[in-house]
C-alpha cells in the first residue's frame, strides 16, 4: 500500500468552480482562498479543492463535472426563488438560466476548460476501460506530480441536453455519466426538492442512454422518477454522491429500497460532505459544521455497507465547493485531503484494509471498469 492511500472522488465540480468562479484549479487551495476573500458570496475564501490539492492527496481519478440548469417554464410557481433584476430564478444566479439553449452554451464552456486542461497535460479524459487502466495505474503507487489526473466527464442534470437525440453529440464529446434533473423540476425529472415523474422527453432520453452506452447516475432523482427510470434503463447504475434518508431525512437521500436498487444493478454510492445532507435538522439555526464531524458520514457509509451486505457498494462522491465550502463542511475537514481522516475511523468501526480499499477507490474502479465502454 502506497503511503498515501489513493481515492477516487465521484463528484467534483471543477470546471464550474473555474468558470463561474473564476478559481485556478491548478493553483494550491491556499491561494485561491486569498484570491477569493477579496469577493462576496457564498462560500468565498473557504474553498476545499484544487488540482494542486487532488495531487498531494492521491486523487488521481475523479468524475467531472458539466452543470447548468435551465429554468422551468413555471418559475413564477417554483419554490424557494430569489431575484435577479426582474427575472425570478430558481436556487441560484451562477447556475441558472432562461432556457436550454443557454444552459447548452454554459456547459460547453466548463467542457471547453476541461479540453484546455487535457490539451496542457493537467487532465485527461477517461472514456473507455482501456483509458481507466491506463491512468489509474501511476495513482495507484501514491500522489504523483506529473501524470494527468483522470476523469470521467459526468453531467449534473441533462438540462444542457437540448433534445433527448442530443445526447449522442455529447457522448461523442466524452460525456460517459448523466443524472436527468438537479433541483427542482428539469425538462427530463423531477428532481430534489418535491416528487414526481420523468416527462415525456425523460423517458425518451433514459431510452438513448441506454442505447448510447451512458451511465445513468440517478442522484438527485425524485422517488418517482427514480423508478420509472430503473424500469426503462437496463444498464448499470450509481448515485455519483448521495447520503442515506434513514440517518438524514429528506428527498435528496437514498431511502434503504433504494440502495437495494442500486446494489442490485452492481452499483456504487458515492458519501457526500455537505452537512445538511449529513445530519438531521441541521439547518437549524442552533446547528453549525461544529456540530458534524467526519464521523458522522462514517455513519452512512456504515449503513450503506450494512443495507447492501458488504463494504463493496460504497464510495466517495465528496461534493467539495459544489457550491459551498468550509463553512457547510465537517468541522474537522479543512481540505479535500481531509478525506484520509476516514481512514481511522472506518477502521475504528471493524473495516479492514481491504474494505477501506474498496471505499476509497476499489468499489469505483471495478464499477466502471465494467460500465465503460471497452474502447
Amino acid at each position: 500500500m502506497p503511503a498515501v492511500r489513493p481515492i477516487i472522488d465521484a463528484h467534483l465540480d471543477l470546471a464550474w468552480n473555474a468558470v463561474s468562479y473564476d478559481r485556478d484549479q491548478l493553483l494550491p487551495v491556499a491561494d485561491l482562498r486569498a484570491a477569493d476573500s477579496k469577493l462576496e458570496g457564498k462560500g468565498r475564501g473557504a474553498c476545499t479543492v484544487s488540482l494542486h490539492e487532488m495531487r498531494g492527496s492521491g486523487i488521481g481519478l475523479c468524475l467531472a463535472t458539466v452543470l447548468a440548469r435551465a429554468l422551468p417554464k413555471d418559475a413564477d410557481k417554483t419554490l424557494n426563488m430569489g431575484k435577479r433584476g426582474q427575472r425570478t430564478v430558481l436556487l441560484r444566479e451562477d447556475l441558472d438560466y432562461a432556457n436550454q439553449t443557454i444552459a447548452c452554451c454554459a456547459a460547453r464552456c466548463q467542457l471547453a476548460y476541461y479540453e484546455l486542461l487535457e490539451q496542457q497535460g493537467h487532465m485527461a479524459f477517461i472514456r473507455n476501460r482501456g483509458d481507466l487502466e491506463r491512468l489509474w495505474a501511476p495513482w495507484s503507487q501514491g500522489p504523483s506530480d506529473r501524470a494527468p489526473i483522470g476523469f470521467i466527464l459526468s453531467m449534473e442534470g441533462a438540462d444542457p441536453i437540448i433534445e433527448p437525440k442530443d445526447a449522442a453529440w455529447w457522448w461523442e464529446q466524452g460525456l460517459r455519466t448523466a443524472c436527468l434533473a438537479h433541483y427542482g423540476p428539469s425538462a427530463y425529472a423531477m428532481g430534489t426538492g418535491g416528487d414526481g415523474p420523468l416527462t415525456a422527453r425523460g423517458r425518451d432520453l433514459v431510452k438513448i442512454f441506454d442505447e448510447l452506452g451512458m451511465i445513468l447516475d440517478l442522484v438527485h432523482t425524485a422517488d418517482t422518477a427514480f423508478d420509472q427510470a430503473l424500469e426503462i434503463y437496463g444498464g448499470p447504475a450509481f448515485v455519483s454522491h448521495g447520503n442515506c434518508r434513514a440517518l438524514a431525512q429528506h428527498d435528496r437521500q437514498l431511502t434503504d429500497r433504494q440502495i437495494r436498487a442500486i446494489v442490485e444493478r452492481g452499483g456504487v454510492i458515492g458519501a457526500v460532505l455537505d452537512c445538511w445532507m449529513m445530519m438531521v435538522d441541521y439547518n437549524e439555526p442552533h446547528c453549525s459544521r461544529q456540530d458534524v464531524t467526519l464521523d458522522k458520514l462514517v455513519d452512512h457509509i456504515d449503513h450503506v455497507c450494512q443495507v447492501a451486505g458488504s463494504a463493496a457498494h460504497a464510495g466517495i462522491g465528496s461534493d467539495l465547493d459544489g457550491g459551498f465550502g468550509t463553512e457547510q463542511c465537517p468541522a474537522d475537514l479543512d481540505t479535500i485531503h481531509d478525506l484520509h481522516k476516514l481512514e481511522p475511523l472506518l477502521a475504528r468501526r471493524g473495516y479492514s484494509d481491504q474494505d477501506i480499499d474498496a471505499i476509497f477507490y476499489g468499489n469505483w474502479l471495478r464499477f466502471f471498469g465494467e460500465a465503460l465502454p471497452e474502447r
